[in-house]
């Protein structure tokens, strides 16, 4: 039977190569927004664990938040990405900074 520490260990994996993802790879921004759906993914692992060893439904209706939360971030990111490479031609963080006013 898998047990709770077995999804708090997964939960703890994923939340650490996306965390090594953000922190290794500065220049990608389409890879930043992946490591940072990882972590999100990660942090609903144990909502939902939780939530089930626990015998309470609120962990797993927070989720349900967090995925909505997710989907815009993911919708909006890209969609500003799509915009500044039509006009920079290039997604790489360090042309990106050239934006700040």
């Amino acid at each position: 039977m898998i047990g709770l520490t077995d999804y708090l260990i997964l939960a703890a994996i994923l939340f650490s190569i996306s965390v090594a993802g953000i922190i290794i790879n500065r220049k990608n921004v389409i890879t930043l927004l992946m490591c940072i759906e990882l972590m999100l993914l990660a942090i609903n692992i144990n909502f939902i664990a939780f939530s089930y060893f626990l015998s309470d439904l609120q962990g797993q209706i927070f989720v349900f938040f967090i995925l909505t939360v997710a989907a815009a971030e993911a919708a909006i990111g890209l969609a500003i990405l799509v915009a500044l490479f039509r006009n920079r031609a290039s997604i790489d963080v360090e042309d990106l900074n050239q934006l700040k006013g």
